[in-house]
């Protein structure tokens, strides 16, 4: 196992060093390999970096959704998650139809948080706390932290991905006791045991 964390900490901490094309090679294979590992299939995994362009283009469209909201949409096997704050729900609710239209997503989760948007500290904890989960996942037995994807927004963290329902109940359980969460948000797919 800690040959395995190893590996994985010694890519990231490459990944974030290099600069230039090498850092691109680097973060494609890390990249590369999660596509591989990903129970979406590869048709389905381009169809969500589509739907996520087309959603987050259509919001900065909108001018008062632009400059007055922080809303960023995930897409995972054709699920959106609307993640962010907008002042009001006239916003909020403006955002929700614009992903609606603007793709063919399956459904879409709002949790967008009626508030105003976070502040770069409040972003840079988050990113730290991402850090964390991630990390505690990797040195938990049997959970295949590549088919994980972990986001979190002011301290919320939301868990999405295409997994068994008994990972989904371990990764839940790390990320629920991993310091700095206030709050745990699964938006998991479960698939049958055997895969």
């Amino acid at each position: 196992m800690f040959s395995r964390m190893s590996k994985v900490v010694s890519v990231l901490l490459m990944a974030a060093f290099l600069q230039g094309c090498a850092g691109a090679v680097m973060v494609g294979a890390v990249g590369g390999a999660m596509m591989l590992n990903d129970e979406r299939s590869i048709g389905t995994q381009l169809d969500d970096g589509s739907i996520e362009r087309s959603i987050n283009s259509a919001l900065r469209n909108l001018d008062d959704v632009a400059n007055q909201t922080n809303i960023t949409a995930i897409s995972m096997n054709r699920s959106v998650l609307l993640i962010g704050q907008a002042p009001n729900s006239m916003l909020r609710d403006k955002a929700i139809k614009a992903a609606r239209e603007a793709s063919n997503a399956k459904r879409i989760h709002n949790q967008i948080r009626i508030g105003n948007p976070i502040s770069f500290t409040t972003k840079s904890n988050d990113t730290w706390i991402t850090t964390k989960v991630k990390t505690r996942m990797i040195n938990t037995p049997d959970i295949d932290v590549t088919r994980i994807k972990v986001i979190t927004e002011n301290g919320e963290v939301f868990l999405l991905g295409l997994i068994s329902q008994k990972d989904g109940v371990k990764a839940v359980d790390v990320a629920r006791n991993t310091s700095g969460v206030r709050k745990v948000i699964k938006v998991f797919e479960y698939v049958s045991e055997d895969n």
